[in-house]
């Protein structure tokens, strides 16, 4: 039979939409985060947006990777 419309998605493609939208919402998070960090000066909250900062890092570079393994 020709399929002339698109299947639906499958889990793979929900998956990687997931990913994708997880990839972006990361991305957000960091623009925040560094736009936040240049603006304090009081030392904890340069310590908390350093560790906001290293754990955004490694969740982007996490997605990154798996998003590239998709494709």
């Amino acid at each position: 039979m020709l399929h002339l419309f698109h299947q639906p998605q499958t889990k793979k493609d929900a998956a990687y939409t997931v990913l994708l939208d997880d990839l972006e919402r990361t991305k957000k998070e960091l623009d925040h985060v560094y736009a936040a960090f240049s603006n304090v000066t009081e030392p904890d909250l340069i310590d908390a947006y350093i560790y906001q900062l290293n754990s955004a890092q490694l969740r982007y570079r996490f997605l990154l990777n798996s998003v590239k393994e998709y494709q």
